[in-house]
């Protein structure tokens, strides 16, 4: 069997093909991935064994007026149409779109060459490249099992709970704490703003260092060209982006200061880790991560502060509080029931082959 993975452009677009990969690498199938030339999804799966990966070219439709979206729209169809010579050579049997634009071209090419497509939606509201796919997709996977209120082909969907990389659970905090130089008994504060970073986050943290280091050491993922050197503070570790650490540093926090991405939130929550979470403010995005911290927050599993108020007193206040009452937060995640199996996503698509024309049932 064969199949194509796809999904980039963030971390998030790409979790969950890495928690689906070793499974089918484990069991034979002959895998690829089609992603951008460029994207952190290159950087995130290209050195992985058995799996191949071809670069195509993407473009983002934007919801506002832009001269952008009239040039992307030929890097868009010149995707499809290098997707599908791709798709014409493997042969693939199923396609597993995660997301992100540069999914859209190989989820068209697939309705082109009467692929079947397993789509995966991890917000709480769908993305509009995942809107965009979904009436070319066989079936739609959520995280949320509210989100099929978003969707108009709700036959299609299929609530699995969130999907988790088993490489986060298995994390050593002796390791994470020895990486990073960090041995003095404070509890560790773990800050990562999504792929790229998060300048508002970045500028807030080094704004209060010196509160902050009172109380905690510092991990802090600030994305690409963020890392400032000017902050050498003993506590304080800076990095750009982290692979194979990232389990350690995460089994050594305590406390966490994140965007609001839904696969992120998750494997926190997976991992039993208090959040302050600061979603991308609404006029920088379509309210994806607003939604998905206030779910969050009304589970109990973290408190949310917004971008307008990172400038204040509010911000240390909040890291504080987060921290003191964590008990309650841990007591909550305990309780949690959104955390789905791998091997749901695994039966499915599997069961899905074993008889195409048979409808998707298997919640």
């Amino acid at each position: 069997m064969t199949i194509v993975f796809t999904g980039g452009g963030t971390v998030g677009h790409v979790s969950v093909n890495l928690a689906l990969i070793p499974h089918f690498v484990s069991d034979g199938w002959e895998l690829h991935y089609i992603g951008s030339e460029t994207g952190i999804e290159r950087k995130m799966v290209e050195d992985i064994p058995n799996l191949s990966y071809h670069p195509i070219s993407t473009g983002k439709l934007r919801r506002y007026l832009s001269v952008k979206n009239f040039t992307d729209l030929f890097r868009i169809l010149k995707g499809i149409l290098q997707a599908r010579k791709i798709l014409s050579k493997i042969k693939p049997d199923i396609i597993f779109s995660k997301g992100g634009f540069v999914s859209f071209p190989v989820v068209a090419a697939a309705k082109l060459k009467k692929v079947k497509v397993i789509l995966h939606e991890s917000d709480l509201t769908p993305g509009l490249a995942n809107k965009m796919s979904m009436p070319l997709s066989d079936a739609i996977l959520t995280t949320f099992k509210d989100t099929e209120k978003f969707i108009k082909d709700s036959d299609k969907v299929h609530f699995v709970g969130a999907i988790i990389r088993e490489e986060l659970k298995a994390g050593d905090r002796a390791k994470g704490l020895r990486f990073c130089g960090m041995e003095n008994g404070k509890p560790i504060l773990f800050i990562m703003g999504g792929s790229s970073g998060a300048q508002s986050i970045n500028i807030a943290v080094r704004n209060n260092l010196d509160k902050l280091l009172n109380s905690f050491n510092i991990i802090h993922i600030c994305g690409t060209g963020n890392v400032d050197s000017t902050y050498d503070f003993a506590g304080y570790r800076q990095y750009e982006f982290v692979k194979e650490e990232l389990p350690d540093m995460l089994k050594a926090c305590d406390l966490v200061i994140s965007r609001a991405g839904a696969n992120a939130i998750f494997e926190f929550l997976q991992l039993k880790k208090p959040m302050l979470l600061v979603p991308i403010p609404l006029s920088q995005s379509r309210g994806d991560q607003y939604h998905n911290a206030e779910y969050f927050k009304a589970k109990g599993y973290c408190d949310v502060l917004y971008d307008e108020s990172l400038s204040s007193d509010e911000f240390v206040s909040k890291v504080l509080d987060v921290y003191n009452n964590r008990n309650d937060y841990l007591e909550k995640m305990e309780k949690q029931t959104e955390i789905g199996s791998v091997n749901d996503i695994i039966s499915i698509i599997k069961s899905f082959l074993i008889d195409k024309k048979k409808p998707l049932h298997y919640n």
